[in-house]
């Protein structure tokens, strides 16, 4: 029972999204006071994944390193680059041009495993694609941000290289040994874990919500259509990628949810450490937007998910 309820929680994850963010709009002061714990919060989100990461888990990038390198690369050619073009031709103002830079750059979303499993994609091939791009983002993700956005911003390569290892890389990994280690004391409460990191993930949106709270009117469609069309366009290049790359239809949906969905509560929390909370709103409108654009293609494939496995 406790088991469907952790189960559930997390689905739900939207729906905790949109309740965190109204509140925080209308009573800002409950969140304001997690600024100071934001790179906590997300350690912790990191470490959560972390301890329900299995050593199969970093076997399959191995063992399909081809594939998995294809996956990579479109992650973080497709995504940073379509972020670029978009924020020029639509002249975004260069605070929002950086943030939607900064959220391309970012690695695969841990939701995407779930909403591929939940869309009857490739679970493991999800699973692989995230980890391996998260590993990778403690050099990959600000080397593209200097790169895109060294004229917009002065980026801080090495800060934000040691913020995503602390905040990310280190965690993760702390978790999965430590999992590896005491497997048996673990085993009982690792259902928890999940539940753990959707809630600090929620935090850290609404954390922003509040800093915005004066400004999120101000601001006209096209910054939420910026949002829209580079989570969008990556959706549908993932599955492209995967045709062109001959995919089976599972492993092309998965390719298509994992290139779509950013991990845009790193980026949230590297423009707030770094830069402002302006640049952190792009990546917390990425985050609404994603999960419900991935839940309708979860709507469409999983009526057809048994017919191809």
């Amino acid at each position: 029972m406790f088991n469907r309820i952790l189960s559930v929680y997390n689905r739900l994850f939207a729906l905790w999204v949109i309740i965190g963010g109204v509140a925080a709009f209308f009573y800002p002061d409950m969140f304001l006071s997690l600024k100071n714990h934001m790179e906590l919060f997300f350690a912790l989100t990191m470490f959560g994944i972390g301890m329900v990461l299995k050593p199969s888990d970093f076997e399959n990038i191995l063992k399909n390193l081809w594939v998995v390198g294809i996956g990579v690369i479109a992650q973080f050619t497709i995504m940073p680059f379509s972020a670029f073009l978009i924020s020029h031709l639509l002249s975004l103002p260069r605070e929002f041009s950086l943030g939607l830079i900064l959220t391309g750059s970012a690695p695969g979303a841990m939701a995407s495993n779930v909403l591929s499993y939940l869309a009857g994609a490739d679970v493991a091939y999800s699973v692989s694609l995230t980890t391996a791009s998260t590993l990778l983002s403690p050099l990959l993700t600000p080397f593209l941000t200097l790169v895109l956005a060294h004229t917009i911003f002065k980026i801080p390569f090495w800060g934000m290289f040691f913020s995503v290892l602390k905040m990310v890389v280190i965690p993760l990994i702390t978790g999965f040994v430590i999992k590896r280690i005491f497997s048996e004391k673990v085993e009982p409460i690792i259902k928890l874990f999940p539940a753990i990191s959707t809630t600090f993930i929620v935090f850290i949106c609404s954390l922003v919500i509040a800093l915005n709270k004066h400004y999120i009117f101000k601001m006209n469609y096209i910054i939420f259509s910026a949002v829209l069309i580079l989570n969008i366009g990556g959706l549908i290049s993932g599955y492209l990628v995967g045709k062109l790359a001959r995919f089976d239809i599972l492993r092309k949906r998965a390719l298509s949810i994992e290139i779509g969905m950013q991990n845009a509560g790193l980026g949230s929390v590297l423009a707030l450490k770094h830069f402002n909370e302006r640049v952190a709103l792009p990546a917390v409108i990425f985050v609404f937007i994603c999960i419900f654009t991935a839940s309708f293609l979860v709507q469409i494939w999983s009526k057809d998910r048994y017919k191809h496995r």
